[in-house]
């Protein structure tokens, strides 16, 4: 029996993407395709989306869609269906997606994405051209909001909110409620209210019929004060309604033996052309060679992500007579932090600011090791693109990389399982362990090799968690 689901979400690669969520976004519903699951995927009229909709239906129009005229544009783009908000007064503007140039949020934020809401829900209660949908799959707090209007419609789908990251939660001023379109008996603990605010991400999980989220880990440590950063006590009730599927990658973008962006393509068979993409990975970041490793980062530069504490350990980084190359963006205090060592340390340590697909597939495909030092962690990507491409993880045990990353200690290593490097507290001292531990196993070479080789043997790919969502909607449908 063939399934209908919604996507709604902010992003989605390769039209859109800010990060990990467009990764997913973009690559689960070929991933459900051979389940019998179609997926159409709802998103804010960005101007490339609306660029690649161009030859696009217009599905429906919204006289005043918060503050100006809109419509709902379907079509076929980059291997997805998607359908596009058209609405240039909130989506037409310099800058990124949720902030300006200087990095401020963009003031209107709350109406940008309850649009996204409110068009979800005019989806599903199948008041447009488009059939409703059997289920709307809501994607982190942007599209949160699009429950609490399907919740005070007549006709909705069952709905499915996956957390990526529960650190973004959409928290706005109580006093927007009117301008939103929900009833006043919405703004409650029963509802929308969020700490005496309004919380969208809140609204997700309060009206959801199932929650996700992107790790079996993850989905225990959101249950508890310090993983659930306020809203563990409403996970905590709807515990039986909290899932953990692991995120996957699109194993065709991400193939070392086919991927265009590296100097020399490779196997788990023949290693060999890791030495080229390493040469080509030392020119571009300017790193003298050494006897060590090279170790890369590819992610966003906070605190969450633990990008301090590789700063804090590169005493020891350096005197395991390693290299390291980062591609990132984000604190602009972690930038200078990072741009200074670079500078106090050319040849040993190279930085790339800001965003580049191309360059990170080359640092996966170059590195010896990727370091992935996150104080939390939903799930990451980082880490399963690095196991594709034989880059040896160096991880925190925390969430999805605990979930992922199996340690490589003395039995692991005998058992021919092991694939990475695992340390933990998330600190200094251990990561500064991990670093020095990791330059041993790259000293034997044989050792190093079968990490490697266990690691792209490791399916990264969305198979098996496709199933399981697919499943998960099907018990759902009506």
């Amino acid at each position: 029996m063939s399934l209908n689901v919604l996507a709604v979400a902010s992003e989605a690669y390769p039209l859109v993407k800010t990060g990990g969520l467009a990764d997913v976004v973009g690559a689960l519903p070929a991933a459900l395709e051979p389940t019998g699951v179609r997926v159409q995927t709802l998103l804010p009229g960005f101007g490339a989306v609306l660029h690649a909709l161009r030859d696009g239906e217009i599905v429906a129009r919204f006289d005043d869609l918060f503050g100006g005229p809109a419509a709902a544009v379907a079509g076929r783009a980059a291997g997805l269906e998607v359908i596009a908000i058209d609405a240039p007064h909130l989506y037409a503007r310099p800058g990124g997606l949720y902030a300006d140039a200087g990095g401020r949020d963009w003031p209107d934020n709350a109406f940008r994405f309850a649009a996204l809401g409110r068009v979800a829900a005019e989806i599903g209660r199948g008041a447009t051209a488009l059939p409703a949908p059997d289920v709307a799959h809501l994607h982190d707090w942007q599209s949160g909001f699009a429950a609490a209007y399907m919740a005070h419609a007549e006709r909705r789908p069952r709905i499915v909110a996956t957390i990526h990251n529960i650190a973004f939660q959409g928290s706005f001023p109580a006093d927007l409620l009117p301008r939103l379109g929900l009833p006043p008996q919405a703004m409650s603990i029963e509802g929308v209210e969020y700490y005496g605010g309004i919380g969208f991400l809140k609204a997700g999980i309060y009206y959801a019929d199932r929650i996700t989220t992107v790790s079996p880990s993850y989905a225990s440590e959101i249950l508890e004060p310090a993983g659930g950063m306020g809203l563990e006590g409403l996970l905590r009730s709807r515990k039986r309604d909290v899932f953990g599927i692991l995120n996957g990658i699109d194993v065709e973008v991400w193939d070392p033996a086919t991927d265009p962006a590296l100097e020399m393509r490779y196997s788990a068979k023949d290693l060999s052309g890791r030495r080229l993409n390493k040469r080509a990975l030392s020119e571009r970041f300017r790193l003298a060679a050494s006897a060590g490793p090279t170790f890369g980062v590819v992610s966003r530069l906070s605190a969450q992500k633990g990008l301090d504490l590789l700063a804090d350990a590169m005493p020891a980084l350096l005197e395991a007579g390693a290299n390291l190359a980062v591609l990132g963006a984000g604190d602009v205090a972690l930038e200078d932090r990072f741009r200074a060592l670079a500078e106090t340390h050319p040849g040993r340590i190279g930085c790339a600011f800001g965003y580049d697909e191309t360059l990170a597939h080359l640092i996966q495909g170059g590195a010896d090791a990727l370091v992935v030092p996150s104080r939390f962690e939903p799930c990451g990507l980082t880490q399963l693109c690095a196991l594709r491409y034989g880059a040896v993880p160096v991880v925190a045990r925390v969430g999805g990389l605990a979930d992922t990353v199996i340690d490589a200690n003395p039995v692991a290593i005998a058992a021919g399982v092991a694939t990475g490097v695992q340390f933990s507290p998330a600190g200094r001292g251990a990561l500064e362990a991990a670093i020095r531990r990791t330059a041993a196993l790259y000293a034997d070479q044989g050792t190093w090799a079968r990490l490697q080789r266990n690691g792209m043997a490791t399916d990264v790919s969305w198979a098996a968690s496709a199933k399981v969502y697919a499943q998960l909607f099907r018990d759902l449908a009506p």
